[in-house]
């Protein structure tokens, strides 16, 4: 894997201690995700010789850069996230369910934090289908419904439109 081209706008993503393990993490959920280079601590750094400093990884063809900067300055907030636009209920599902395994946590409107702390939007195509539906009560009823929601459910948004007309 090469460096992000020059002059290209890539997320920076700041961890503890655990670039590495998130790396491994993210990029095993994700289609066409890999680890690029992660430059480690030598004997003269003023880290863990062999430990992770920085790194590259790729989350379904979009680039990260990522740092163990340790914990004066880690963590994450709602105030940044990455949505995930899916196909169909398959896919909310795996992504919801990969997302918060082992520690990860729902949250409303197909929001949730993953063990790291990032926040994830997990939402179907069709939801925005609906919420942009000629007919406004139907739109209306699928974006009340999805108000209630943890992780959505497109059979529920359906039925919420349909009971709208």
């Amino acid at each position: 894997m090469t460096l992000a081209a020059a002059n290209a706008i890539t997320p920076c993503l700041w961890f503890d201690h655990e670039l590495e393990e998130a790396a491994g993490f993210y990029t095993s959920i994700f289609p066409n995700s890999s680890i690029g280079h992660l430059a480690r601590y030598t004997e003269s750094g003023p880290g863990e010789p062999g430990t992770v400093m920085a790194g590259e990884f790729t989350i379904d063809g979009l680039t990260f850069r990522a740092i163990n900067g340790g914990p004066a300055h880690a963590g994450f907030s709602e105030s940044i996230s990455f949505s995930v636009t899916c196909a169909d209920q398959a896919e909310v599902d795996h992504y919801w369910s990969s997302l918060t395994a082992d520690g990860g946590e729902p949250s409303v409107c197909g929001w949730l934090k993953d063990r790291y702390g990032l926040s994830w939007q997990i939402v179907p195509r069709r939801l925005y289908e609906l919420m942009e539906d000629p007919d406004p009560r139907r739109a209306t009823a699928a974006t009340e419904a999805m108000l209630r929601m943890t992780r959505i459910v497109v059979v529920e948004l359906e039925a919420a439109a349909d009971a709208a007309v």
